[in-house]
């Protein structure tokens, strides 16, 4: 008798949730603190006080990545909710309604009025809540928000990505900083963004692109404001 193989799908959607906190926390980890450093190094001012201004920067960092992250995925969070109570609400007040409206979205989708009408009945009798939620709302557990996951994905990453220019600067003296955290920073994002999109399945090349054009263009900007503070003192 021929065993029938399982055939398995592996989907990046369950990413998304912590992928997301992990690339943006780890991006502007890099970014926000290499951009302070180069800052503050094209000011003209000592080892130790770069150190320091980095390494603050970096715990203000973090914390402040994990608490909007937790404040904005909650927030989403909450909203879901919310609808989920009130579709509950309808599915008890309403249901026939309900019903009918279900099977209005499958015929949306291309089947046809009777068996859009069978579908609807036999997802309701199995859960009905869950139908809606996914089929109606957009709602599933696949992307159901974590906060607390979220937080603390960003805070670790955010630490992560500002831990590598951070450690070069007792490295190199203080005259070569900028150049050096420039090109190791513009290093870093562009493997960031090449492996962020292969996780995600995208382009790498673009994802590169992306991340290292936006951590130039930071870098550019605080290293002349750095410079002109530097000249004017």
């Amino acid at each position: 008798m021929a065993r029938t193989s399982r055939h398995k799908e592996h989907h990046r959607t369950a990413r998304v949730g912590w992928l997301r906190a992990a690339v943006l926390g780890a991006n502007d980890g890099i970014v926000s603190t290499a951009a302070l450093i180069v800052g503050v190094a094209a000011a003209g001012t000592d080892t130790t006080t770069i150190l320091l201004s980095g390494l603050a920067g970096l715990l203000a960092g973090a914390m402040s990545m994990a608490a909007g992250e937790y404040v904005s995925v909650h927030t989403q969070s909450d909203a879901e909710n919310a609808d989920l109570s009130r579709e509950r609400a309808e599915l008890h007040e309403s249901p026939e309604a309900e019903l009918r409206e279900l099977a209005s979205i499958y015929v949306s989708r291309g089947l046809d009025a009777s068996l859009a009408r069978q579908v609807a009945e036999q997802l309701t009798a199995h859960d009905a809540l869950g139908a809606h939620a996914r089929d109606e709302l957009g709602i599933s557990e696949v992307t159901a928000p974590r906060p607390i996951q979220a937080a603390l994905s960003s805070a670790a990453s955010f630490t992560v990505g500002a831990a590598l220019p951070l450690i070069l600067v007792p490295l190199f003296p203080a005259s070569r900083l900028v150049l050096v955290i420039s090109v190791a920073t513009l290093l870093l994002l562009a493997l960031l963004g090449a492996l962020a999109a292969r996780a995600g399945g995208a382009n790498a090349l673009k994802g590169m692109l992306r991340v290292t054009f936006w951590g130039a263009l930071a870098l550019a900007i605080t290293a002349s404001m750095g410079t002109l503070f530097g000249v004017v003192a």
